[in-house]
């Protein structure tokens, strides 16, 4: 028996220190302290400022109430499933993004590659939010607040008002020009106010450094760095306090928005429904990119947390709790925001559409103007910036993981060889984000952040999550159940694998055409960018989506064949190797084998197992 098991261990030799060469590397990799920690960084990434200015006001403005229907089905058609996929796929690579894809899928192995050049060029500006929100927060523990009267050096007392102007169209809202002084200079985001007219051409281009936005990007970063320089084991720990903490504060902001006078009224208006909303195909579209942009979809980032997982680890319980969490928090954030937006119109005597908005306009110019009118303004003004900073730091650290865990991955030896510590690849990381984050601090930044923001978030986004969904649910198809047997042992259901077939797919592809239909140039305000500037926008985009076409051209010129098996090449000389190889061996051998290395060999009967 021994010289028979010899004989065929020489036949696999190669192939068998191939796999027992990766369990090793496997069980190098760090992993989560706990799993609570990767659930916590995972609700972390997945509920950033989005839930907080986005969703509320799509939700009203797409029917209400009625806007939960399309996005509930949109969340278990697309968002869970698709989830699911990515940790599957990292859990069980134990790789980046980049090397994960490439093993699923070699001849779009270039999505890989383009998801951590989206997530870096995405951190790069997304720090930049939160730097406003550390100006702010400093801001707010001055005896008052500066958007409180328009007794201030850098406003025009004849052209300003405290509070909300209404009609008055001369008058310039306070909190409109305290935001122009921080950091937009040039615009409005109320839709009743009138935009700032611009007349000088100087205050378009970067007009030089804004030296307290500088202090407050390089904090911003200097926090990022903290939190994530030792990896896995501190940003575990870092996400307790920054996960938890913002939902204290969404509910103690809700007890006390509940109470105040208008109330009700802001909150009828964003749940009252209206049905006919229903039968627009934009509605669900729109439902869709929200369930999706929200979760993460695309970014890399889900894959490289769940690469840190235990081999086990059970995702399909993982991912049930991070969806439906970020939904709730989304609707949580609604009526913390429409509750105040309600109070706010009723102590200007305005309609509450007239005051509602999206994006930084909503957190930073009008829930300033609520924050200053409460009791104990002193109190919530601090917490409520304090609770935007955890929401962003959460994303941030994903993105900035995403990057790092390629290079680890990709260049690991030879970069610690030169760095010497995993800190300093960290460090290195977060200057060069810090450095190309300095020109959206400008004097004019604020173009340079709305153009990268258009192309990157909205352009580049949705092709790149064409093509991951396009080569993990088709190319790799239905060997994503085999991969959740392995871990969880048992193959996902019927629900997700119609889903990963048919129902994600179709629905990226239609989010995909709508985008492309619905295309409309940047703009900031009234203001339109020249050819250009969307010359280079539209260069930003081909960034990240150029590796996808390189690396397919690259695949097919290095591998022989038909266009499916280089699709999967990599999989099919893995099992080929593997069908020769165990030629030599006995059933029991086989056993043998599959007790050492546990992947890749085939099957025991009930019998055979039985004998062994």
């Amino acid at each position: 028996y021994a010289e028979t098991f010899i004989r065929g261990y020489f036949a696999c030799q190669g192939q068998l220190k191939v796999i027992a060469a990766n369990s090793h590397a496997k069980a190098e990799r760090p992993t989560w302290s706990r799993r609570l920690e990767f659930i916590l960084a995972s609700v972390g990434y997945a509920v950033g400022l989005g839930n907080v200015w986005r969703f509320p006001y799509l939700c009203y403005r797409s029917g209400g109430g009625a806007f939960m229907v399309p996005y509930l089905v949109m969340l278990f058609l697309c968002g869970i499933p698709l989830l699911f996929m990515e940790f599957a796929v990292g859990q069980y690579t134990r790789l980046g993004p980049v090397h994960a894809l490439a093993k699923v899928c070699p001849l779009l192995k270039g999505v890989g590659l383009a998801t951590v050049v989206i997530s870096f060029m995405f951190s790069t500006y997304y720090n930049v939010l939160l730097g406003w929100a550390l100006y702010y927060l400093f801001s707010s523990f001055g005896a008052a607040l500066p958007w409180q009267s328009c007794n201030n050096t850098w406003n025009v007392a004849e052209n300003c008002s405290s509070g909300f102007p209404g009609n008055t169209s001369h008058l310039q809202s306070i909190e409109i020009l305290s935001f122009g002084h921080v950091a937009l200079p040039c615009a409005s985001h109320l839709p009743h106010l009138p935009s700032f007219q611009i007349h000088n051409k100087e205050q378009r281009t970067s007009g030089g450094l804004r030296w307290e936005l500088l202090g407050a990007l390089l904090l911003a970063w200097v926090i990022v760095y903290l939190c994530i320089f030792k990896g896995v084991k501190s940003t575990g720990k870092v996400v307790y306090f920054t996960a938890v903490f913002p939902y204290v504060i969404l509910f103690a902001l809700l007890i006390n928005n509940v109470q105040l006078p208008g109330a009700k009224n802001g909150i009828l208006f964003f749940v009252t429904p209206v049905w006919s909303k229903l039968f627009e195909v934009k509605i669900w579209v729109n439902a869709a990119a929200q369930v999706f942009n929200s979760i993460g979809i695309g970014f890399g980032s889900m894959i490289s947390m769940a690469s840190y997982n235990k081999f086990n680890n059970n995702i399909l319980r993982d991912t049930l709790i991070v969806s439906l969490t970020n939904s709730f928090t989304s609707i949580l954030a609604g009526f913390v925001i429409f509750s105040a937006i309600g109070y706010m119109a009723h102590v200007h005597n305005l309609p509450v559409d007239n005051i509602a908005t999206d994006g930084p306009g909503l957190v930073f110019v009008v829930y300033p103007e609520v924050l200053s009118t409460m009791p104990v303004y002193q109190l919530w003004t601090p917490l409520f910036f304090f609770m935007l900073l955890c929401l962003g730091l959460d994303s941030q650290f994903a993105n900035v993981e995403v990057a790092v865990t390629f290079i680890k991955d990709g260049f690991g030896p030879k970069v610690l060889r030169f760095l010497r510590k995993e800190e300093l690849l960290v460090l290195a990381v977060c200057v060069v984000g810090f450095l190309l984050g300095i020109p959206h601090i400008t004097k004019g930044g604020v173009y340079v952040f709305q153009l990268m923001d258009h192309y990157t978030a909205v352009v580049s986004l949705m092709f790149l999550a064409f093509f991951e969904v396009l080569a993990i649910c088709w190319i790799f198809g239905n060997r994503i159940s085999i991969m959740t047997k392995k871990m969880l042992g048992k193959p996902a259901n019927i629900y997700f694998r119609v889903c990963w077939l048919v129902c994600a797919p179709m629905l990226v592809l239609c989010i995909l055409i709508s985008s492309v239909i619905q295309y409309t140039p940047a703009h900031y305000g009234d203001y339109t960018y020249p050819v250009w500037a969307e010359v280079v926008g539209w260069g930003i985009s081909l960034v990240s989506i150029v590796w996808i076409p390189l690396g397919a051209i690259q695949e097919i010129y290095n591998n022989k064949g038909s266009l499916l098996q280089v699709s999967t090449g990599h999989i099919i000389q893995t099992n080929d190797r593997i069908k020769t190889c165990v030629v030599a061996l006995t059933r029991l051998e086989r056993a043998f084998l599959k007790c050492c290395f546990s992947e890749n060999v085939p099957s025991l009967t009930l019998r055979e197992s039985k004998q062994l």
